[in-house]
């Protein structure tokens, strides 16, 4: 069992920067980021491992990076250049039993944290 608590989101303009992070109860192996924006469905963003092996969905390729400080058990979702499309909550998961990308592959989710995006 573990327990994740995302921060660091909030309001930015259009091709600004922001820096999530995901604080975990203990230290984790893989841990993922997924966000869900208003009517849609709940997406795979990045996702780091123990070797610090890295997933990114094709829509956050070079512009979000996800990084890990192991002694802290921290995950961060640095995110630069952002679009109103990245509007949305995001969440981290850990305990993964399955695919490094889909919702079915963690036990175990943060409350999510809300960014919005305007233009």
């Amino acid at each position: 069992q573990v327990q994740l608590v995302e921060s660091g989101g909030g309001l930015v303009q259009a091709g600004g920067s922001l820096r999530l992070s995901c604080a975990a109860s203990r230290r984790t192996s893989t841990t993922a980021w997924f966000r869900q924006g208003a009517g849609i469905e709940r997406e795979f963003v990045a996702a780091i491992n123990q070797d610090n092996n890295l997933w990114y969905a094709d829509s956050v390729k070079d512009r979000f990076t996800i990084s890990r400080d192991n002694v802290k058990a921290m995950v961060y979702l640095q995110m630069n250049s952002l679009k109103p499309e990245d509007t949305a909550v995001y969440y981290c998961a850990t305990g993964r039993t399955g695919s490094y990308t889909s919702i079915f592959g963690y036990d175990y989710w943060g409350q999510g944290t809300q960014v919005t995006v305007s233009s």
